[in-house]
Formats: structure tokens, sequence, C-alpha cells
């Protein structure tokens, strides 16, 4: 019964939350106006007496009569001003244009690289977006003369009016910078040991739980699908060409979608005769000799073969969305409009977030009846993280669009087939013996979804072979019955559901091959025209250990200065294709490495299921041998065979997380009375610390492979850094590092 003073005492209590909440607050600010406005505090006492009229202009430089610098000579494009050591930062001040327009506006640049000299000693180069305040105060620790050297080739003009030295910097919140600080908060706060998500149990039937999913991925399909719709409304023919250099066409897609609607299975590019009529048009060293004679278009990474020029990418995402967006276009606007790669990639890995996320939620449902919201959350991110999709997210080229596919079609059919069991009534199912029942259309449309991997990315249709430990107790009936001779028409409709609409998929893309290459299996490959003659190339075997050891285990590549993270260069004993990346997955995903747990927990889980993780396991090695030996070492193979790895790894991840507990009932503690009680309190409060430590080192381990991600995305040398596709954006989140020193 309460007493009378109870409530007193709860409405006194601060609630857990919102006491989490007032101290992220309370840090957030502390981090925004005193951390990352450092630079404003020191720089009080700076003088702010030279002006910035004592600049002295290397002849590089021409001011025009607009206002602005023109670069004439990269070599001597320089600005200097002495300063007098009172602060550690100068700022470049801009220029009031006046007078240009059109075309000589189109020469003024927005974003430019700078480099800053200190009393003689060589500075870094930076971006400096002059849209940005922030962005034009630059670190100098120079005492006495400071040098701008303004990187740009010759004809570039910059609305640069003079370096001011000995300024004070301005204060300034950065509200994407407190969203992104927030958006941590808001992880921790879910993750933390004491949060009200663990103990929230995942419930499917739930109302509210379902209309919180499916609230999140509405936020992301309408960020995906409004960046997909405003990417194809700015689309335009992305096709480079140097003078006797290759030509680069990356709307390979479009070229397939337009050749399907005029009843091709070719290309419709010019074909150079001097080309087509070579020896051998998959030697490097004669095309090369044939580019420097002239000999034009020869399309890069395409596939050739008599006399047309083919793609070798799966065909299956050109029907889906290309096609009927370019048919559409034709017949809205009279002409065709290609559907950019970028907007396709955007749609499928939409796709992939959704089912994916379905499938980890219906697969560890089984595993841990009684999992929280808040380990489902770390499972989810953490598939996120090791399928590597965040690299396809950034570099949306047709590269990307058959593994965004694959990945799509893939975690979907596994979904199906994961749900095919049944209740008993339910419609339209197929028993076999004593096995549960499995519904046909599930089998049949699961099946036609991982058929659908022949016409995007081949290796992918291996994840087919989980059919077998997913359904094994319905397969090893079926064997017996086939052995005793007891066999029916009925027993037949479940491969049947399963076999046909694979073959009523794959038989159309074989058709399609055999078209354009005279064979079945013949993707075209070989044919491509790349560094190498794909139709005698073979990766040597002495590069494999390699390629694998990098793929899993490449460490990360760690720098003092933005974005802290480098690419990691990737060497092989013989030449092959290898791509530097960053880091390996269990370097980008650490929490993959909990799939080598998997043996070990087969015994405290129902058989079936550890069959299952352990067969992904071994199928997603196996992938990634086939990339070893077929393709080499690339960033986005990792795609391939990581999701799988990190499907396998979940369970270890509950396990840590203390949501598969040990079956049994642990012995007593031998003691008797009042210390029997203590020494059991003493278990469960080291238990329960024990328990904290791992949760709060997997949210740790998540938060720092969720920053490895986002640093990544600003490496330098890697393909489509946001240093080149989109430098006003690294401007501005280097500017919040590069003034603190």
């Amino acid at each position: 019964m309460l007493s009378v003073h109870e409530p007193l005492v709860r409405r006194g209590r601060s609630h857990p939350a919102a006491r989490f909440a007032l101290i992220s607050v309370l840090i957030i600010a502390v981090l925004e106006c005193v951390v990352f406005n450092l630079p404003y505090w020191t720089g009080v006492a700076a003088s702010t007496d030279s002006p910035a009229t004592l600049n002295t202009m290397g002849s590089g430089l021409v001011r025009e009569a607009s206002g602005t610098l023109e670069v004439t000579d990269q070599t001597k494009a320089f600005l200097s001003v002495p300063v007098d050591g009172s602060s550690h930062y100068v700022r470049l001040d801009l220029a009031q244009i006046t007078g240009a327009t059109g075309t000589a506006r189109s020469h003024i640049v927005s974003v430019v690289r700078v480099r800053l000299d200190s009393d003689g000693r060589a500075g870094s180069s930076t971006l400096v977006d002059i849209s940005r305040p922030r962005s034009l105060y630059l670190r100098t620790d120079a005492q006495h003369t400071v040098r701008l050297w303004i990187q740009a080739p010759a004809g570039t003009q910059v609305p640069i009016f003079a370096v001011r030295p000995n300024v004070r910097v301005a204060f300034q919140v950065d509200w994407l910078r407190v969203a992104v600080m927030a958006a941590i908060a808001v992880l921790i706060a879910c993750w933390r040991p004491r949060s009200a998500l663990w103990r929230i149990r995942v419930n499917p039937a739930s109302a509210a739980q379902r209309l919180a999913f499916f609230a999140v991925m509405a936020v992301v399909g309408v960020i995906s699908l409004t960046g997909a719709a405003i990417i194809a409304t700015i689309w335009k023919p992305l096709v480079f060409q140097a003078p006797n250099e290759y030509t680069y066409d990356f709307d390979q897609y479009g070229h397939i979608a337009d050749a399907l609607l005029q009843g091709r299975v070719w290309l419709d590019l010019p074909v150079s005769s001097t080309f087509a009529q070579s020896a051998n048009p998959y030697d490097p060293a004669l095309r090369e000799r044939l580019l420097e004679a002239g000999a034009s278009p020869i399309y890069w990474d395409y596939a050739f073969y008599h006399g047309h020029w083919y793609s070798y990418f799966g065909v299956i995402p050109a029907i889906i969305l290309f096609v009927p967006y370019q048919a559409l276009s034709h017949v809205i606007d009279g002409m065709p409009a290609m559907l950019p790669s970028a907007s396709a990639v955007l749609v499928f890995l939409f796709g992939f977030v959704l089912f994916g996320s379905l499938l980890t939620i219906r697969m560890l449902r089984r595993v841990a009846p009684n999992c929280s919201v808040a380990a489902m959350s770390m499972a989810l991110v953490t598939l996120l993280l090791g399928s590597n999709v965040g690299y396809l997210w950034l570099r949306t080229n047709f590269y990307s669009v058959p593994i965004a596919a694959s990945l799509m079609f893939t975690t979907l059919g596994l979904w199906l087939w994961a749900g095919a069991e049944r209740p008993e009534g339910s419609r339209r199912l197929w028993y076999v013996g004593d096995a549960p029942g499995l519904s046909l259309p599930r089998l049949a449309c699961g099946a036609a979804c991982i058929a659908a991997n022949a016409g995007c990315r081949p290796t992918f249709a291996l994840s087919a072979l989980l059919i077998f430990p997913m359904f094994w107790r319905q397969i090893r009936q079926m064997a017996r019955l086939v052995r005793a001779r007891k066999a029916t028409r009925q027993l037949w409709a479940g491969p049947a559901a399963v076999i046909l609409p694979a073959i009523a998929v794959v038989i159309p893309v074989c058709v399609y091959n055999a078209l354009r290459f005279g064979s079945l299996f013949n993707f075209g490959n070989s044919y491509q025209i790349t560094v190498n003659d794909m139709t005698s190339y073979s990766e040597p075997v002495a590069n494999i250990p390699w390629i694998i050891g990098y793929y899993l285990l490449l460490p990360p590549r760690l720098q003092s200065t933005f974005p802290f993270v480098a690419i990691n260069p990737t060497p092989l004993p013989h030449w092959g294709f290898a791509e530097p990346m960053v880091a390996g997955l269990f370097a980008m995903c650490p929490m993959a490495l909990l799939a080598f747990l998997i043996p070990l927990l087969c015994r405290h889980r129902r058989e079936r299921f550890g069959a299952l993780f352990s067969c992904m396991l071994m199928l997603g090695i196996a992938i990634m041998l086939v990339d070893a030996f077929k393709a080499g070492l690339g960033w986005r193979y990792i795609c391939d065979f990581g999701w799988l790895i990190t499907l396998a790894s979940l369970p270890g991840l509950l396990w840590v997380l203390g949501e598969l507990p040990e079956q049994g009932v642990t012995g007593g503690t031998g003691g008797t009375g009042t210390h029997a009680l203590q020494d059991v309190r003493m278990t469960g409060r080291w238990q329960r610390f024990a328990l904290d430590t791992r949760r709060i080192l997997i949210m740790m381990l998540l938060l720092a492979s969720i920053l490895f991600l986002l640093a990544s995305c600003f490496v330098t040398g890697r393909d489509d850094s946001l240093q080149r596709s989109a430098p006003d954006i690294f401007a501005r989140i280097q500017a919040w590092f590069s003034l603190l020193g």
C-alpha cells in the first residue's frame, strides 16, 4: 500500500529519459558554443589592424574589371600579406562583383582549392566555399608573412578581393552540425543500457510498432524517391571523350533500354571501322595504338562482339525501370529521355533497406522470440553497415545498378521464403509428411525474385542454395517418401512452385544471351573493353590470399586532418584489378566478426536456424572467393558477400547483447540463508554490470562504424568522393574541423 508521501517522492524524481535529454542538450550546447567555436574564443585578442590593401599579388593573377581575380599562371597565382602574430587566422575578403554577366560569370567559381603558406613553410591544400562564411577563414602559425596560393587552372576567375590577416573569427552556430550531434544523441538514447527500448519486445502484431517501422521506412522512401525524381529531371548525357582517348559513356542502362524498345539486342552506338577490323580488338596495347592513330570511338567497359557494342551488365534492371520510364517519356514528350543510373540505384537501395529490414526482423524473431526493440534496431543498423550499401549510395553510376537490384531482389525473395511456413487453415498450403505447411505463392514469388539475379548480378543467384537449410524438414520428408515410393502428384507441387517460376525468369535471360553472344550462359564479360584482354585473362593464384585479406582484414588508415580517414593502397604480388579501399569488411563493420560464433551458438538454438546462419557464412565466403578469382579486388564487390556474412553475425550480436539467454537453470551458489542471498545479489549485480558493459561496447562500435562510413565519403582518391562530386558540402564539413588546429 502506498504511503501518503510516496507520490510526492515520485513527483520529485526526474525521469531517466528527461534527464538524459537535458544532459544531451547541455553537452551539444558546450560542443557547439565552446569546442567548435574555439577559434572565436582564442582570437579575442587579435589586433585586426593590418589592412587587406597591403596584399602583394603574384604575376600569375590579374584583377578583372568586375573585381574578380583571374588565374593566368598557376605557378605564380598567389596573394601575400604581412601578419603580426596576434591571431592564428586569416580571412579571405570577397570582391564586390560588378558588370559580369553571361559568359563572364560562367568562369567565376564558387568553390576553389587554395594553399596557405606560413613564413615560407608550405601549408596543405584545402577547399574554400565562398558561400560559407566559416570556410573563408584559414588557420596559420605565421609570425611575419602568409602567402595564399590559388590552385586553379588558368582562366579560372575567383571572387576574392584580398587576404585579411590578424582577424577575429566570428561566432557561428552551424545547425547542420547541431543536427548531426542530435542524431548521435538519439542513437545513444535508444541504445544505452538503461533505455526503455531494452524492455520493449519486438511484436510485429503491435499496431504501434508497425506504425513506427513504416514511418521510418516512409522517411527513407520519400528521401530516396524524391532524390531519384530530382536527378531524373536534371539528367544530361554522361559521355566524356578526350582526343586520342577512350570514350566514357555512363548511360549503359539507358542504351540497353533504347535497344530493347527498338527491338534490338545490340546497342545503337557508333563503331569505328578501324577498331572493328583490327586483328584483336581486345588487346589493350593494340587499342592504344589505334587511339593514337585516331580510331574513335572506342567505348570503355562496354562489350564488343562481332561488330556491335553490348553491355555485359544484367538486363533485368533495364526491363524493370529503364524501359518503362523511357517508353513513358516518349509518350508524354515525344522523345524518350533516359533514366539516370543514379535514380535507379536510389530506388533499388530503398527496396533493399525495406526488404532487408523485414527479412532481418523475421529471421531474428525466430531465433530470439523475445528480442527487444533496442537489440533489433542495432541488428538492422549492423546489416546496413556490413552490406556496404553506403558505398553504393555515394557511387550511383551504372556499376552500382545491378548490385543494388540484386540486393533488393535477393532480400525480397528470402523474406518471402522465410515467411512461407504458415499455420494450418491458410490458403494454398503444401504439406509433406508431418512437416509444417508451406505457402505455394510465397515459394513461387520468392523463387522468381532470387532467379532474377541471373539478369542482375549473377553471383547473388547462389543465395538460392539457402533453400536447403530453410526448408530442410520438408526436403528430408520428401526424400523419405520418394525413397519409400509413396510420392504422389501433390508431393511435387512444392518443387514445381520453386522450379517453374525460376525457369520462367532465367530462360528469357539465357535467350537474350544467346541472341547476343551465341551461348545461353555467356553474359559477355569476356568481351569487355577494359585494362586487359579478358578473353584470355585469369587472376593469378598468388593474388588470391592477398585479395581475401584485403576484403576482410584491411585495417583503416587514419590521419590527423579532415576527413581523418585515408585511402589504403592494396598492392598485389602480380598485376590484377585492385581498387584502393578505406578498410576491409571487419574494420568497416566489426560486428560482422560475430558470424564466427555461429558454431558455438548452434547447440543452444533450433538446429535448422543454426544450419541456416552457418550456410549464410559459408555462402558469403564462397561468393567472396568467386569475386576474387573472377573480378579481383573492388570496393563495391563487398556488397556481394558482406550482407550474407553480416546476417550470419546477427545471432552472435544478440547473444552479446543478452538477447539469447543460456538455456537451462544454473546451479546454486553453495551457500545458505543470508549469505546465499547476498551471493545471489552479488552475482546478479555482476551479471548486470557485465551485460551493460557489452551493450555499451556494441553501441560504441556501431557509432564508430557509422562515423567511419560518413568520413569515408570525404576521402580523397576514392571514386565519386564528395570532394569532387559535391565540393560545396566537402568545404562546409571541412570547415568544422580545419580551424580547430
